[in-house]
């Protein structure tokens, strides 16, 4: 006999996300799904700050029977705020990969131990798959 999964309210989830750090966007967010971004890299800080530019990624999770799926995306985060899916120049991976690595733990933390919930990439993934050994 198998248990059906109980998912938090959306309320204590969107709570509890927004605690693991400055990432989850809550407009852009909605009942089983949530969305993350990260600017990770600033393109030119000679720029007024509203006109300024970012390298970074932004992560989707959408709720399944048992917890959640993600898939991700790296790019450019422009100046009328909204990403482009581009390739990250060679001297932002670093930067850009590593706030990815930071926030994984965090979100698995939350989702698997805190809730009992599953976190798996999405079928569709196109990059590699979080938290596997490099």
């Amino acid at each position: 006999m198998t248990t059906a999964t109980t998912f938090p309210p959306h309320g204590r989830l969107m709570t509890k996300l927004t605690a693991i750090g400055p990432y989850l966007r809550q407009q852009h967010s909605s009942e089983g799904h949530f969305f993350f971004d990260c600017l990770s890299s600033c393109i030119s800080a000679k720029k007024a700050p509203e006109e300024r530019e970012f390298w970074g990624w932004w992560l989707e999770l959408d709720a399944t029977d048992t917890g959640f799926e993600y898939q991700y995306y790296f790019g450019r985060f422009d100046a009328k705020g909204e990403w482009k899916k581009e390739a990250l120049p060679a001297k932002h991976v670093q930067a850009v990969q590593q706030t990815l690595d930071d926030f994984y733990p965090k979100l698995t933390g939350l989702l698997e131990k805190e809730f009992e919930l599953t976190l798996s990439a999405s079928k569709a993934l196109k990059e590699a798959t979080l938290g596997s050994a490099a």
